[in-house]
């Protein structure tokens, strides 16, 4: 597999963060998006650097299409494409159901499964002009099951499974 431009989603930590890290160490450029941890984001870039591994770092809060379109540009400038995509970046709240706010639903839809929508419909633009490329949607089991004290997260899960499915279909057409 040649060098690959890959964009990840929430990579200052957790799940993201080693993802980031294994296709880095993989020879691939890495784009690794961070929302608020720009400290976890700066460390992970020396850390691969360091080592020698291809990595940039690019503040955006993935649930605004304004700054979702200025982080695809700025890679498609300096690259060129983006061959994979992964939906990395989420949040979770553990709140009992008749307890959960419109600001906590808003939030975690915006910023679980809104910014999964946005992200893929700019970059899949692009990578349908080139009539190539990958998405990779992070879901979690709670999507299939739910979970209790978690129904807002468990819905935005279970939208992502849905949308992945579907358009996994309607791409396969285009």
């Amino acid at each position: 597999m040649g060098k690959k431009v890959i964009l990840v989603t929430g990579a200052s930590r957790g799940i993201g963060r080693e993802i980031a890290k294994v296709l880095a160490k993989e020879g691939n450029q890495v784009i690794a998006n961070y929302h608020q941890s720009k400290q976890k984001a700066v460390e992970l870039q020396q850390e691969l650097k360091e080592s020698g591994y291809e990595i940039d770092i690019f503040q955006c809060d993935v649930s605004k299409r304004a700054e979702v379109q200025a982080m695809v540009d700025f890679i498609i400038k300096r690259y060129g494409r983006i061959d994979v995509l992964v939906n990395n970046a989420g949040i979770d709240q553990v709140k009992l159901f008749t307890e959960i706010t419109d600001d906590d639903w808003n939030h975690v839809m915006q910023t679980n499964l809104y910014s999964v929508f946005c992200c893929t419909q700019e970059v899949v633009r692009h990578m349908i002009h080139k009539k190539s490329g990958c998405v990779i949607n992070i879901s979690s089991i709670f999507g299939r099951v739910g979970g209790a004290c978690e129904v807002h997260y468990s819905v935005s899960k279970a939208g992502i499974d849905g949308m992945t499915k579907a358009l996994g279909k309607e791409l396969r057409i285009i």
